[in-house]
């Protein structure tokens, strides 16, 4: 039994009946707040602001104190792991983050620290309890990591590039050499939610943003099956065997039936997937989240309430949806239309559930 005042977010996940469709948004800590561009600017950098954490709870925190919200989620960054393993992340305001040595050769994976490496991830599962704290069991902390292929992107490319050639290549032309990433990766992500869940996280997500980059096969090979072998080890682990996991592939709507195979307890879905089609692929049994474009909080307040109910509707009478949008809030968001748009979701879905 949750001990959480508010626990609509873990009720949809485990097919328990709620009174309205739960709410939160990729991304909601970040830069389209002000209080969070203060804090940001008060830790000297990026990196700063995310190992350091009393600065990653204050701003996990922000977007729950201005709006009214039905999970907080950790703010971090996905490429925390490829740092404690020895890339060290660099970043820059007009760039994003990226590593001035990415992996080159068999030699440099070889040599990636890939044992015990939550103590360097210490500053997380800090900023975790410091968040629960303050949360004071209002609304579950959703824990979360990078997946394998996308953490792998990264540390092969050094950064988002525009076609990721170098990675997509590799695929084809030495896939040993990604595979032995890519275990690796599977043990590192494995520790780090194990972690983030003694910590106190009550959910946790797998972001895979650059699984759409793939094709059929390659995508089952390199970026499902290692996420279907880090959600078996969460489920063969005592401390997160009971904790809900959310899978989001971004460009991931091909394979909607696959994905609900992998023993995840709900599927993201990006704003190019149908969310009435999406549930027929998936069946009863799989919670849906999203999946608003991101760019529709640029539009007017009509707009803006009418894209939230095409989903609403499109999705129907049920307790398997989370709304959200497809992808992260961008920074050029007007706070106010993100709290129109909480607001209409909360009221407007009411007409799907029983009171």
């Amino acid at each position: 039994m949750s001990l959480i005042k508010n626990n609509r977010i873990l009720d949809v996940l485990n097919g328990v009946p709620v009174d309205r469709t739960p709410i939160w948004i990729m991304r909601q800590a970040g830069r389209y707040l002000p209080e969070y561009k203060k804090t940001r600017t008060k830790a000297g950098s990026f990196i700063n602001l995310c190992k350091t954490p009393e600065l990653a709870s204050e701003v996990t925190i922000q977007p729950i104190e201005r709006f009214n919200l039905d999970a907080a989620i950790i703010f971090s960054d996905i490429l925390t792991i490829p740092d404690a393993m020895g890339l060290e992340l660099q970043f820059e305001d007009n760039r994003g983050p990226y590593f001035d040595n990415p992996i080159d050769n068999l030699e440099d994976i070889k040599s990636l620290i890939d044992k015990d490496i939550t103590h360097k991830l210490d500053y997380v599962a800090q900023a975790i309890v410091q968040t629960k704290n303050k949360l004071n069991n209002e609304i579950p902390l959703i824990g979360f990591s990078g997946s394998p292929w996308t953490l792998s992107t990264y540390m092969i490319e050094g950064s988002a590039t525009k076609e990721f050639r170098k990675i997509r290549s590799m695929v084809f032309n030495n896939p040993k050499m990604l595979e032995l990433l890519i275990k690796k990766l599977i043990n590192s992500i494995s520790e780090y939610l194990i972690m983030q869940a003694k910590a106190g996280a009550d959910i946790l997500m797998l972001f895979d943003s650059w699984g759409g980059l793939l094709d059929t096969e390659n995508y089952n090979y390199f970026s499902l099956n290692p996420m279907k072998e880090i959600i078996s080890n969460l489920n063969n682990s005592n401390i997160t065997k009971n904790i809900p996991i959310i899978l989001f592939t971004k460009g991931g709507g091909n394979w909607l039936n696959s994905i609900s195979k992998s023993g995840c307890n709900a599927i993201g879905l990006d704003w190019t997937s149908d969310i009435s089609v999406a549930r027929k692929i998936v069946g009863e049994n799989m919670c849906l989240q999203g999946n608003l474009d991101p760019c529709a909080l640029h539009g007017t307040e009509e707009s803006i309430k009418n894209a939230a109910e095409k989903i609403i509707d499109g999705y129907g009478y049920g307790n398997r949806h989370i709304f959200n949008l497809g992808h992260g809030i961008d920074q050029y968001v007007n706070p106010d239309n993100l709290a129109l748009l909480i607001n209409h979701v909360q009221e407007y879905s009411k007409k799907y559930h029983k009171s």
